[in-house]
C-alpha cells in the first residue's frame, strides 16, 4: 500500500519541523543585517565613524568585535538554543555527514539558511537604501583580495577547519559545550581582523549568496562553496578518527537542556525531539546502504 503523500518524510518534517527551519533562516538574517549595519557605520565615509576611527585597522578590529557579539548572542539566543544556532550550510552538512541531522531536516536547514543570507540584506537594503551599493560596502560582497584566489581559497579552508575542530572539540564534552558560543565568537572577530582582506572571510556558503545576490558579483564564487565544505569535512573526518564516532553527541552548538534536542542525539541532560538511536543516518551520509 502507497503511504499517502502527506506522510512520507519531506511532508512529516516540514510539518514538525518548519519553526526550526524558520529560526535557522531568522539567525542568518539577523547576523548578515548586523554585519550590514556596521559595515556601513564603519566603513561608509559619509558616517561619522570613519572620522571617529580614521585608521582602518581600528575599524577592523571593532567591526570583528561586533560579529563575534552578535554571533554569540545568536547561539545562545532561544531561535539558535532551539535549533541548533548553524545558520550556516557547511555546518549543517557536516553533521548530516556526521549523522547528527536527519536528512530532510538537513535539506530544508540549508535551503533556509540560503534564504535567511538574502533576507538579511534585502531587510538592510531596505532600512540603509543606497548606503549598501557604496564601493565601501557593495553588499558585504566575499571576493579574493589582493594576494589572489589562491590565498582566498585557503584562507577559507584554514577558517572552516578550525572553526569546526574548535566547536566538536568543546562540544562533545559536557563540562566544556556551554562555551562553544564564546570560542566562536572569539574565532569570528579574529577570522574578521585577520582574514577580511585576504577572501572577504565568510566561511558561509549561504552568507556568500546573500551578498552576491544583490552586488552581481559572484567573483571565484565556488571557492566560498567548496572551501568551507572540505575544511569542516576534513575537521569532522579526523575528530572522528582520533576521538571514535560515539564521541560525537550532538549538533547543538549550546546545550541548553530546557529546549528539547531535535537531532539524532545523546549529549547528557538533553530531552529528545527524536530518540537518540533513532533512524541512524550515518549509511547514507556516507553513501553506503543500510544493513
Amino acid at each position: 500500500m502507497l503511504m499517502p503523500a502527506f506522510n512520507r518524510p519531506l511532508f512529516y518534517a516540514l510539518k514538525h519541523n518548519w519553526p526550526l527551519y524558520a529560526f535557522e533562516a531568522t539567525e542568518l538574517a539577523l547576523f548578515m543585517l548586523s554585519a550590514c549595519t556596521f559595515t556601513i557605520f564603519l566603513f561608509d565615509p559619509s558616517w561619522p565613524a570613519s572620522h571617529w576611527f580614521p585608521s582602518a585597522i581600528i575599524r577592523r578590529a571593532l567591526m570583528g568585535i561586533a560579529m563575534g557579539i552578535t554571533a554569540v548572542l545568536i547561539i545562545q539566543s532561544p531561535m539558535g538554543k532551539r535549533s541548533g544556532a548553524h545558520f550556516n550550510p557547511a555546518i549543517t552538512l557536516t553533521y548530516f555527514r556526521l549523522g547528527k541531522v536527519k536528512f530532510w531536516d538537513a535539506v530544508f536547514y540549508v535551503f533556509f539558511q540560503f534564504i535567511g543570507g538574502i533576507l538579511g540584506v534585502a531587510v538592510a537594503t531596505t532600512i540603509f537604501g543606497g548606503s549598501l551599493s557604496k564601493p565601501a560596502v557593495n553588499y558585504l560582497v566575499t571576493v579574493p583580495g589582493p594576494y589572489g584566489t589562491a590565498a582566498a581559497f585557503f584562507a577559507e579552508l584554514f577558517m572552516a577547519t578550525v572553526l569546526m575542530a574548535v566547536v566538536l572539540v568543546l562540544s562533545n564534552r559536557a563540562h566544556l559545550a556551554s562555551y562553544v558560543s564564546y570560542y566562536v565568537g572569539s574565532l569570528i572577530a579574529l577570522y574578521a581582523f585577520f582574514f577580511a582582506p585576504v577572501s572577504g572571510f565568510s566561511i558561509n556558503p549561504a552568507r556568500t549568496t546573500g551578498s552576491a545576490f544583490f552586488a552581481g558579483v559572484w567573483t571565484a564564487g565556488w571557492l566560498y562553496f567548496v572551501a568551507p565544505l572540505l575544511g569542516m569535512f576534513t575537521a569532522a573526518d579526523v575528530y572522528v578518527r582520533v576521538n571514535g564516532r560515539d564521541r560525537v553527541l550532538c549538533a547543538k552548538l549550546h546545550p541548553d537542556p530546557v529546549f528539547p534536542c531535535p537531532f539524532l542525539c545523546h549529549f547528557p541532560g538533553h530531552s529528545h525531539m527524536l530518540h537518540p538511536h533513532a533512524e541512524d543516518i550515518s549509511p547514507l551520509a556516507h553513501g553506503t546502504d543500510t544493513p
